[in-house]
């Protein structure tokens, strides 16, 4: 007999401050990335998908967005100030980044 299966994981990878596209709200964002990996008798072995995702925190929509877009996000989150750092952008429905406010 064996047992077999997926499980998934989810890391919260920086907290933004971002333009809403669902809402319009400027609010805080959480990017996030989701890994489902293999697993054999309950032991986790390999990764089979990676995704990244942001989500507001005013009406919680999310929002999927690149491998690319996700590392830049996360750059301007530690650029930023650390972890919650303040980072101003617009979250949209092609998850572009674009200042706001000026």
């Amino acid at each position: 007999m064996i047992i077999f299966g997926t499980k998934g994981y989810l890391y919260q990878l920086a907290i933004l401050t971002l333009v809403c596209g669902s809402c319009g709200n400027p609010a805080a964002h959480t990017l996030r990335k989701r890994v489902t990996k293999f697993s054999l008798f309950f032991v986790p072995l390999f990764p089979v998908s990676t995704k990244y995702m942001t989500q507001c925190t005013f009406c919680g929509a999310e929002q999927k967005v690149t491998k690319e877009q996700a590392d830049r996000l996360e750059a301007q989150s530690a650029a930023g100030g650390g972890p919650g750092g303040q980072v101003g952008g617009q979250m949209d429905g092609q998850a572009r980044q674009q200042p706001y406010g000026s």
